[in-house]
């Protein structure tokens, strides 16, 4: 298959290099400075593998050069309808292939093509995008395929073939469950981008690990009331995210900490933080947000997660961090009011 990846940044890359590496038929789509820079210097990739560089093609976003028998839609969320807007002439007979966090790139993409061509998938590995050309790989995970809109069929099991080439693969029924369970694993992103520091650095205080906590509780009271049922990911279930979320708060915060305390040797930031250093606007609408947007369309409220949120909005607008003062001075009224889960 001829695969194009539309998207430069972490993940993106990532995908396209191994993918390349190993023989595929695959080139990279990307924003100007990354097209000059691999171009001249190939695709650089570290961390948990090894350290190698792949010559690759790579176009202009808004100019893929051929029809694609496959395209891996890597670009934030919010940037999925131009980027498939604009390549309409050759993305109209292609599978596409999703891997945004949240639950909406799956409609973004159905409003210009077929339903049927249309595969969503999650991404558990994490990578982080240095500069560009230039990613780590910071730690391994699964790739989960399944299809938003039919039942599983042979071309789901034909593009798990070419990526279970660089990733584990693991094909579940029910992607959406999978997808909303997904959010609340990103949820924490938002802390490291409000204080501008690795999630290492964020998640050694039990303080600020108290409040991902409260953010899972209140995003689980929201989805419990509106009858969204969450799926157990691969490595990461529903009942674990019960079980933590569950404990008291001091109990619970060291738990957290363990947990993301070894997610990476090397210092790992988080989507969030990472659109931010490059001066782009995150997807922070579409992870802490969207619990805001359930709560909101449910009558319910969603507190701290809508303070997080717009605290990320302010960070964006303003390109000053907060200290961790000030996180907890505008967090802690939230935090002791969050029920546990029952």
């Amino acid at each position: 298959m001829k695969i194009a990846v539309i998207g430069s940044g972490a993940i993106g890359a990532l995908v396209a290099g191994y993918l390349k590496n190993i023989g595929q038929d695959v080139f990279l789509v990307g924003h100007q400075d990354s097209v000059e820079t691999i171009r001249k210097n190939g695709l650089k990739i570290s961390g948990v593998r090894s350290n190698i560089t792949v010559p690759i093609d790579i176009c202009s976003s808004t100019n893929i050069k051929e029809a694609v028998d496959l395209a891996i839609i890597a670009t934030k969320t919010q940037d999925v309808q131009f980027a498939v807007s604009c390549n309409l002439k050759n993305l109209g007979e292609a599978i596409i292939l999703t891997i945004q966090n949240g639950v909406r790139a799956d409609d973004i993409v159905a409003k210009f093509l077929p339903r049927e061509n249309i595969i969503s998938s999650i991404v558990m590995f994490g990578a982080t995008y240095l500069e560009p050309g230039s990613v780590v790989h910071n730690f391994e995970g699964r790739w989960i395929l399944g299809r938003p809109y039919i039942k599983n069929d042979e071309k789901l099991n034909k593009v798990a073939a070419i990526c279970k080439k660089a990733f584990p693969v693991f094909i579940t029924d029910d992607i959406w469950g999978m997808k909303w369970l997904k959010i609340f694993v990103n949820a924490h992103n938002c802390i490291p981008a409000i204080l501008g520091k690795s999630m290492q650095e964020i998640y050694a205080d039990l303080e600020i690990c108290k409040i991902s906590l409260s953010v899972w509780r209140e995003a689980l009271e929201v989805v419990r009331k509106t009858g969204i049922k969450l799926v157990s990911l691969p490595d990461f279930s529903v009942e674990r995210l019960n079980n933590i979320s569950e404990l008291p708060l001091e109990a619970g915060a060291k738990m957290f900490s363990g947990i993301m305390l070894g997610l990476s040797k090397e210092p790992l930031y988080g989507s969030i933080l990472q659109s931010i250093k490059r001066g782009r606007p995150s997807e922070i609408d579409f992870i802490n947000g969207e619990f805001v947007s359930l709560a909101n369309n449910s009558g319910q409220l969603a507190l701290l997660n809508e303070r997080l949120t717009a605290m990320v909005h302010k960070v964006e607008l303003t390109k000053k961090f907060f200290s961790k003062e000030e996180l907890l001075a505008q967090t802690r009224e939230f935090i002791n009011t969050v029920p546990k889960v029952p």
